[in-house]
This record gives C-alpha cells, structure tokens and sequence, in this order.
C-alpha cells in the first residue's frame, strides 16, 4: 500500500487520490481524463474536499456560541475550503484516507473520506468526527471537470433549482434569494429539485448526486466549471452552522455515475 496515493481501478474508469490534500487527483473514464489535473494553486485543481467549512468563511472569523476566532486568509479578504485541502492526510488502507484537524482549529476532531469505484459509478464519502466537544462543521468537494474532453463537445451543465443565494460585493450571502441567471454562473443554487447533469456531447454524460443539500455551480472559467456538492451555503457557520457532536458525525456523500 502506497502511503502518498490510491489508485482505484474498474472495468471502465481509474481514479487517483493523492494523501496531499486529500485530493482525487484524476478521474479517467473509457480513456478520458474528466478532471482538471494541474493548477496555480491548491484549489484550482482536482477534486479536493471541503472541511471543517465549505466555500467562503467571510473575512476568516468564526463566530459560535459567544466566541470568535480568526483563520488565515487564503483568499482575500476571505478564508476559503476549510483547513485539509493542502495538507498530507494519511493512507489507512486502499480505500481510505484520515486527518486529525490542525491545532489551527480549535475544538479538535478528524476527518475521514473514502472511495468506491465501480464500473459506471465512484462513491465518495467525507466523515466529519468532534474531538472531546461539540463544534460546527460542514462538509463537501469541490471538483474541477475539464470543459472539453478528449473528444466530444464542450461541457453542457444541466440543473434544476428555484433560486440561488444573493450575495453582496464580497461574494457573501445576504439572506436574500434570486432567480437563477443566465450566462456563465458563479453561484450557490437554493430549492435544487434535480442533481446536476454534465455533458459532453458525443463522448460521456456524468450524473452527480449527493446527500448535501447545496450545490455551487462555477462555469464561468475558459477550461473548467466546477460543480460542488457541500453540507451548507457559504459563510453557514455565522448564520446557520451544523453542530457535529462527540460520537455523532457530519456524514455527506458523493456520487458521479457515467
């Protein structure tokens, strides 16, 4: 067993995970690479995962139950993905992955993720376990998927939601709802009543499903979009934060099929 990487492999695809951050690295169907496998930084590429936060924690502080802390800013003014992204996590067996939190947060806890590949499907799953206390948490991906394969037609996104978080100049909800815009798409769906559907014409369609109830559609890049399943909107942990107690995990699962 491989302590730096998983390989999963099927009759029909192969599917790379690297310890570094957790990251499935490349995703490979009927010969065609379907991810993003390069970038200028950890979050441009691959499929990371997304905890103890999803998206946007606006301007790096955390407020919960009276207190508040402050998280480096990876992404001015914001800090972005949560704290595993670009970190080693450690191969447990040829399936799965483990982190323990860093101490730059404070409650403690692990995270664990594993895979299942097989023919038509791979199954991701992302366990979110308290330490010694209760703590918020959310989890989700984000997946890079290339706008063009190596054959076919460019990417199609196909999705059903009644309306989409409004956000104000910093990319942070407001609380506000509006309707789903045309155009490329830089956006947290709200009321989704149908998982997304990617396609590239003539080469592969990819359904994705998932037990977490938001999905942030990102389509505006020349060679990418990227479709996130997570646990809850941007900044959720100052406005509706998820509590994850001792022996009660945040459990949220992904699945693409083909």
């Amino acid at each position: 067993m491989d302590s730096e990487h998983l390989v999963l492999t099927s009759e029909r695809a192969t599917a790379t995970v690297l310890a570094e951050g957790g990251r499935l690295a490349s995703l490979v169907v009927d010969g065609m690479e379907l991810l993003v496998t390069e970038g200028s930084k950890a979050t441009r590429y691959g499929s990371f995962p997304m905890v103890p936060w999803c998206g946007r924690l606006a301007y790096g502080d955390l407020r919960w139950q009276g207190n508040e802390w402050s998280f480096a800013l990876n992404s001015p003014p914001h800090a972005n993905h949560g704290l595993v992204f670009d970190t080693a996590w450690t191969v447990v067996d040829k399936t799965k992955l483990q982190i323990d939190l860093p101490e730059a947060w404070p409650f403690g806890g692990h995270v664990v993720q594993s895979f299942v590949l097989d023919t038509d499907s791979l199954l991701v799953t992302l366990e979110l376990h308290a330490g010694s206390q209760p703590m918020p948490g959310q989890v989700g991906w984000h997946p890079w998927f290339r706008r063009r394969l190596d054959r076919g037609a460019p990417v199609e996104v196909d999705f059903t939601a009644e309306s989409i978080y409004e956000v104000d100049d910093d990319m942070i909800p407001t609380g506000a709802f509006g309707e789903v815009p045309t155009g490329p798409l830089n956006v947290t769906l709200a009321g989704t009543t149908a998982p997304p559907v990617l396609c590239w014409r003539d080469a592969l369609t990819v359904q994705m499903e998932s037990n977490l109830d938001h999905w942030v559609v990102f389509t505006e890049p020349d060679h990418a979009v990227a479709i996130e399943p997570q646990s809850g909107p941007p900044n959720a942990f100052n406005t509706t934060p998820q509590l994850v107690e001792p022996g009660k995990p945040l459990i949220g699962w992904m699945k693409l099929s083909w």
